[in-house]
């Protein structure tokens, strides 16, 4: 168990150290928006989620490296973020969120984990409702800024957020949670893509009222909230 723990948890810093330095080489040398670049950093940190799925054997091995790789990476770039241009180059909005978001995001690993996989021993479900949140924020953010002509306002909604980007969220989210659960194979036939349906209506939703960043914990775990009960009335 312990060799399982240090293989899986070399394997998880192996895939963030060459999916880092690409993204900095790339950030050198290729121009491209600020926000593209954002949310490659997110989509690097939401497809770990497979490292801790599929490398890992055991649930709670896997849900302890999510938070020991929280308590290891919080102090390394709470110190990278008093060197000048850190914010800048990690295109961060607001100081410290770079390691709020990944103490967020591994914390919400961890539970998932630990609900999905080690009480219903369902791995899919873990990755369906992060990449529910995961892709479709990020085409969310993408196409909003792009495309976005029609704004939601509203006490509720933290600032304004296009119409354009919650349809986007939806879209997105919907077809991955439906690529997910045909993979898995889970359901009967006629239950993909309603399942996948209200899962994305519900994300897009959460998304759209979730202020202060924090859409990072509660859209997957809304997603799951979703996932869990209409998986196993559907479930064949």
């Amino acid at each position: 168990m312990p060799q399982e723990f240090l293989t899986g948890y070399g394997v998880l810093l192996g895939y963030y150290l060459v999916c880092a330095v690409s993204a900095m080489v790339a950030r050198c040398f290729v121009t491209m928006p600020d926000e593209v670049f954002r949310k490659i950093l997110h989509c690097i940190v939401l497809v770990s989620i497979l490292v801790f799925i599929y490398v890992f054997e055991t649930w709670w091995l896997a849900a302890v490296a999510a938070l020991v790789l929280m308590v290891m990476i919080f102090p390394a770039v709470a110190l990278a973020e008093r060197i000048s241009g850190f914010s800048q180059l990690l295109v961060e909005r607001k100081p410290g969120e770079i390691k709020r978001s990944l103490v967020v995001a591994f914390c919400m690993f961890a539970a998932l984990i630990a609900v999905c996989w080690g009480w219903l021993g369902e791995k899919y479900l873990v990755v369906a409702s992060v990449f529910a949140w995961g892709f479709g924020d990020a085409a969310a953010a993408l196409v909003g800024k792009r495309f976005g002509r029609h704004y939601i306002e509203g006490k509720m909604v933290e600032g304004r957020k296009s119409l354009e980007g919650t349809i986007a969220m939806f879209a997105v989210s919907f077809i991955t949670v439906l690529l997910v659960l045909l993979v898995s194979g889970s359901l009967a036939w006629y239950a993909y893509v309603p399942t996948a349906l209200v899962t994305a209506v519900v994300c897009a939703l959460v998304e759209l009222y979730t202020r202060g960043g924090m859409d990072t914990l509660t859209c997957p775990l809304a997603a799951a909230a979703v996932l869990i009960p209409l998986t196993r009335f559907w479930g064949v």
